[in-house]
């Protein structure tokens, strides 16, 4: 059931973008538009959406006036007058931003990647798969602990890649958490806080190839002779936020205490009645295991061919002198992760129809209705995506993220903190324009030079430089996930949420303490001390010590 949000707050949000559209419109009038754009301007796009988003619990409208504030301001100073610039704004955010977004071929393979996995998802429930499923993980799961836990275990198993992390797990355990009456607030953290850390941090994943040459960028740049891979390798002893959230969420788990709003959002789901959920809505005395699990088998194994299919190099795999995870890594780094996904989901899909046939659970009419359904029940999803990718584009073409690393950057810094600097950068760039990658690829090249020359200027040896490296490495990766994860419009978010069946904006809001705390941990415990030589094995000790501390001191049990 839609959010009845109150009409004050409603009203709030209104008169803020009014006064920000009615200032912009004043100062159209009465200064300079036909020089450049101030660039702090930049950063109104973003933060107008986030702002309304948490004012009127919607995004959709949110992320469309955001949209919009950016193309009147970007007219205004092309030398349009205050009403041509609305007008014409209006129409840039649908002809250039939303079409440009779709343009865009990663987006329409992520597009048509998440509607085939909701006929996916339909057509098992509709045979009786996930009844199957649910029946036998709820004899495994017999509580929201072991629900929970049963939830992170299976988001290690899909490590490769965070979209299959989190649609399949999201739609998979939704059932059984609803039996088991664990908050769709909980479980869609659980789903987006595994998810990322652990496809950031593993060698093997489809983030791989991306960070290695977002890497070997910046030390071609400072003429360092070392490969990105090692380079990689050393940064993740101060990867500190991926590992340390993963130990957080397995603490929460493991105690059964939560804090904030999700101790709230916990709190009202043990005292609802367990609830039917729309994999429950199909009555069938076919519940077998076997018509779920093979799809998802597919899905998961048909992507990790794909993923070596579409990044073999035979000049790799012939040369001795790499051993095989190498291969391994430098093969899925190279793959096409989108197309491996869209082929797996192709297959997976085709697998449940031809089940569903072949068992006589439905006719041919029926199933292929089952999959239209499972279409529309994705297009929601599919329209936040586009408006979020629509909205990266007006921050891309404004340069949002250059002007908040030179704001920044322009601090004349000790070596040490230049590592502390980058985290909160790569936080706030991540947060502000809700990609991950995209923090990655402006970061790496502007800020590994960057900090590298500092640390010769200041006449630190290369010895001394390296560790301060691999931290402002790991720190760019670990902001960046952070922001991801606290950003209403992050693709990543957006998607746990979905396949979650969680209200967009309650995960945002019941996950974004939980990240804050663990970043705040991180940063405080774990990047700063490094920096200043600290081992990192006993920052990691200390972080992890400090948040079960958190947990134990600040959380309070759940009753069950």
């Amino acid at each position: 059931m839609p959010q009845i949000v109150p009409m004050k707050k409603k009203w709030i949000a209104f008169v803020v973008v009014l006064a920000l559209l009615l200032g912009l419109v004043l100062l159209a009038v009465t200064g300079p538009v036909n020089g450049p754009m101030p660039l702090w301007m930049s950063i109104l796009p973003p933060l107008v959406a986030i702002v309304m988003a948490l004012l009127i619990k919607e995004v959709i409208s949110s992320l469309f006036v955001g949209i919009l504030t950016g193309t009147f301001i970007m007219a205004l100073y092309s030398g349009h007058g205050p009403f041509e610039a609305l007008g014409g704004g209006l129409l840039r955010v649908v002809d250039t931003y939303v079409v440009g977004s779709l343009f865009d071929a990663d987006h329409v393979l992520i597009i048509v990647f998440t509607l085939i996995i909701g006929g996916m998802v339909r057509v098992i429930t509709a045979n009786g798969g996930m009844q199957g499923v649910v029946n036998w993980l709820s004899r495994k799961a017999r509580g929201p602990r072991s629900g929970q836990l049963m939830t992170f275990l299976m988001d290690l198993c899909v490590f490769f890649d965070d979209y299959s992390n989190t649609l399949v797990v999201g739609n998979t355990m939704r059932p059984i958490t609803d039996k088991l009456r664990v908050s769709r607030e909980k479980l869609s953290y659980i789903v987006d806080s595994t998810s990322a850390p652990v496809v950031a941090v593993a060698f093997v994943t489809t983030w791989i190839g991306a960070e290695l040459s977002y890497i070997q960028d910046g030390i071609n740049a400072i003429g360092l002779e070392a490969s990105a891979y090692s380079v990689f390798f050393h940064s993740l002893a101060y990867s500190f936020y991926p590992f340390l959230t993963l130990g957080f969420v397995l603490m929460i788990i493991l105690s059964g205490r939560d804090f904030g709003p999700m101790l709230k959002a916990e709190c009202k789901a043990r005292t609802l009645h367990a609830s039917e959920t729309e994999m429950l809505e199909h009555k069938t005395n076919k519940a077998h295991i076997i018509d779920a699990l093979l799809p998802l088998a597919v899905l998961i194994f048909g992507t990790i061919i794909g993923l070596f299919v579409t990044g073999y190099d035979a000049a790799v795999w012939n040369d001795g002198s790499i051993g095989f995870f190498s291969k391994l890594s430098a093969t899925i780094g190279a793959a096409n992760s989108y197309k491996a996904l869209l082929w797996a989901s192709v297959l997976s899909l085709l697998t449940a129809i031809v089940m569903t046939l072949l068992r006589g659970q439905m006719e041919f009419g029926k199933v292929m209705e089952e999959v239209v359904e499972g279409f529309k029940s994705m297009f929601n999803a599919v329209l936040i995506l586009t408006m979020a990718w629509s909205i990266a584009l007006v921050t891309k073409d404004m340069h949002t993220a250059e002007f908040v690393s030179q704001l920044l950057l322009q601090w004349s810094l000790s070596p040490a903190l230049v590592p502390v600097l980058t985290f909160v950068l790569a936080a706030l760039i991540g947060f502000s324009t809700g990609t991950s990658w995209g923090t990655m690829a402006i970061l790496y090249p502007l800020i590994l030079p960057a900090s590298w020359l500092l640390c010769q200027e200041q006449g630190l040896s290369v010895e001394a430089t390296m560790p301060l490296f691999y931290n402002v490495v790991a720190s760019v990766l670990a902001g960046a996930v952070m922001g991801d994860h606290c950003s209403p419009i992050s693709d990543t978010t957006i998607m746990s949420s979905l396949a979650s069946s969680c209200n967009h904006l309650q995960h945002v809001s019941t996950q974004m303490p939980y990240a804050l705390t663990v970043g705040a941990t991180a940063l405080v415990l774990g990047v700063l001390p490094t920096a200043l030589g600290l081992p990192s094995w006993l920052a990691f000790l200390m972080g992890f010590v400090a948040l079960g501390l958190i947990v134990r001191l600040v959380g309070k049990k759940v009753e069950t």
